[in-house]
């Protein structure tokens, strides 16, 4: 079965450019006009990544976003948010609130498909990993999709899940902000770094007292402690 994709943005023009460019690609396509719409399909219809406008009419991208969150049958939902050009307080709000990943207004929709394949991606990887990996109290579980601190399960997006893991998994070396872009996003050629460190301080957010493993090394990148 084809993999599914929610466009929610109030354009009817954008709604139509991305759908022929995401079902050229194979993707079935869901759409939606408002954030309440959106919300209402993504609860219904669970698709494998969200494309969400951040300025929508009522309901925002960013409030749907947390919607999506705070529930455990969408938290792990895909998200890619589209912010207007120029606007960088926009993208990292909407990186905080727990989208995946963010494209800017105007895109190329080829960048957007591009997006979408990387985020469903990591998303499939993450659920459908095995094998349980352990740092001290830090307990990951990867076929289970869990990630426990001290008995206490952490409440993760799909990429928050992948950034811990391979962090933990490669605990005591110091990963460069590229090679996690590389190994947890997907992408090859350089963008925004501060989609990493956005991450990352959410990552300490919710790892609260422990949130000190996870040490910068300034100019270089992060490193998880070993315990």
């Amino acid at each position: 079965m084809a993999s599914s994709v929610l466009i929610v943005d109030d354009e009817p023009d954008v709604i139509d450019l991305v759908k022929i460019h995401l079902k050229k690609a194979g993707y079935q396509v869901l759409t939606a006009l408002n954030g309440a719409t959106g919300l209402d399909i993504a609860r219904r219809e669970r698709p494998d990544v969200i494309v969400l406008d951040l300025m929508l009419p009522g309901m925002t991208g960013i409030e749907v976003c947390r919607e999506l969150r705070r529930h455990p049958e969408t938290a792990t939902l895909g998200v890619v948010m589209l912010t207007a050009k120029g606007q960088p307080s926009e993208r990292i709000a909407g990186l905080e609130t727990g989208a995946d990943d963010y494209v800017t207004k105007p895109f190329s929709p080829k960048e957007l498909v591009l997006r979408v394949q990387a985020v469903e991606r990591r998303t499939k990887a993450a659920r459908e990993g095995a094998g349980v990996v352990e740092s001290g109290d830090v307990r990951i579980d990867k076929g289970a999709f869990e990630i426990t601190v001290a008995g206490r399960r952490l409440d993760l997006t799909t990429t928050e899940f992948k950034l811990l893991t391979l962090l933990v998994e490669r605990r005591g070396q110091v990963q460069s902000r590229d090679t996690l872009l590389r190994d947890v996003w997907g992408y090859e050629n350089l963008i925004d770094t501060r989609t990493v460190d956005t991450h990352i301080r959410r990552l300490r957010e919710k790892l609260g007292e422990r949130a000190d493993r996870i040490e910068t090394q300034r100019g270089e990148g992060y490193r998880f402690l070993v315990q």
